[in-house]
């Protein structure tokens, strides 16, 4: 596993979290079509992601979203990182978020087949070391998604 680094708040980054973030991430996509996260607070303990919505998917869906988080981290995957020229990764992954000063050289983060992205956190070696995802509850309001999640082992 990779080892926790300080981000630009001077907090420790939790590979466990910033992996299973990643795969939520993903699922959204894949379930709603939105983008990734524009707004995360990862943590230890519990983490939340905002994504925009034409609608509240409803509790139903909220739980099949937990389900399939699960499902791709009970499968095992290969945490990977890569380096590319930016106009590569461009044809690969979103750089929306990316900063303006970003270096021409990104660093890409694979899961398997599941995600890829450009980042530069922390993750684990493989999603069996992420622990079970439990989303612990979530709001809807004027277009915006709020997921609250924690992981347990």
């Amino acid at each position: 596993m990779e080892q926790p680094l300080l981000n630009e708040h001077n907090k420790q980054e939790y590979p466990p979290m910033h992996t299973a973030e990643h795969i939520l991430n993903q699922t959204m996509v894949r379930e709603f079509g939105c983008k990734r996260s524009m707004n995360a607070h990862i943590e230890r303990k519990k983490s939340k992601c905002d994504y925009f919505l034409d609608a509240d998917p409803g509790l139903e869906k909220m739980q099949e979203i937990e389900q399939k988080v699960n499902e791709v981290i009970r499968q095992h995957l290969p945490v990977t990182i890569e380096f590319m020229p930016k106009e590569e990764a461009a044809h690969i992954v979103d750089l929306s978020k990316l900063p303006t000063d970003a270096s021409d050289t990104l660093r890409i983060v694979r899961i398997g087949d599941y995600d890829t992205c450009a980042c530069i956190g922390t993750h684990v070696d493989n999603t069996a070391e992420i622990g079970e995802f439990k989303l612990l509850n979530y709001d809807f309001d004027n277009g915006r998604l709020r997921l609250r999640f924690k992981l347990t082992k």
